[in-house]
């Protein structure tokens, strides 16, 4: 698993709907940091917080792990 990759495309995801990391963190149940630290390739999230990342900004699972 690439864990740069799926940083990216939770940033773009965050870009995409205008939010702060401190906004999507809100949003996701979780710390700011923790936002930061996947976004940078620093913490593997679980697939628990995937998917609720997914679910609540209405997106598809696969899209953190697509190109």
């Amino acid at each position: 698993m690439d864990l740069t990759k799926i940083g990216k495309n939770i940033r773009a995801l965050r870009k995409s709907k205008g939010y702060t990391q401190e906004k999507l963190a809100a949003v996701a149940e979780c710390s700011w940091r923790y936002v930061q630290m996947i976004e940078q390739g620093r913490n593997i999230p679980s697939v628990r917080w995937l998917n609720n990342l997914a679910e609540k900004t209405n997106t598809p699972l696969k899209y953190f792990f697509g190109e």
